[in-house]
């Protein structure tokens, strides 16, 4: 499944109606206890704080998408969630490897809060490199920065 990365943000969201549909629709099918405020609720608060969405996208629609907060050295990811209907097909695994490049092109570390990860998620972050930190408060990805120095 060739799955490409789009980034949504603010102006993205008000410029098309289908990423707004698209993206309604990931966090529609997400379980409960991963996303416990109202779909819309969450969207626009988290883009008027100025963050981003990172969207696997595949045929002109978007199929999965993880909440990033960027910080001036790393981005904090959380929420990831794949539409119901591709899951289990490696969408979440390549889109978190497609955020991991941008990272790393960036110079950014990426990082996700434990205490709100499932253990399927936990799972995948290590399967992909993510190391739990000795605090044991956060997983991090910790990307060579450009130049290959730290």
């Amino acid at each position: 499944m060739p799955v490409t990365l789009q980034q949504v943000d603010q102006a993205a969201w008000e410029a098309d109606a289908q990423v707004r549909l698209d993206l309604a629709r990931i966090y529609a099918d997400a379980p409960a206890e991963r996303l416990p405020v109202a779909v819309d609720d969450f969207i626009r608060d988290h883009l008027a704080s100025g963050h981003l969405f990172c969207c696997a996208r595949f045929n002109d629609r978007l199929l999965g998408a993880v909440a990033v907060i960027p910080d001036q050295h790393a981005w904090w990811l959380s929420n990831l969630c794949v539409r119901k209907t591709t899951r289990r097909r490696g969408v979440g695994s390549r889109l978190l490897a497609l955020v991991s490049e941008v990272a790393y092109g960036e110079g950014r570390r990426l990082y996700a809060a434990s205490s709100q990860l499932p253990v399927a998620d936990q799972m995948l972050l290590t399967r992909l490199g993510y190391r739990l930190t000795k605090d044991g408060d956060y997983f991090e990805l910790d990307l060579p920065l450009r130049g290959g120095q730290r």
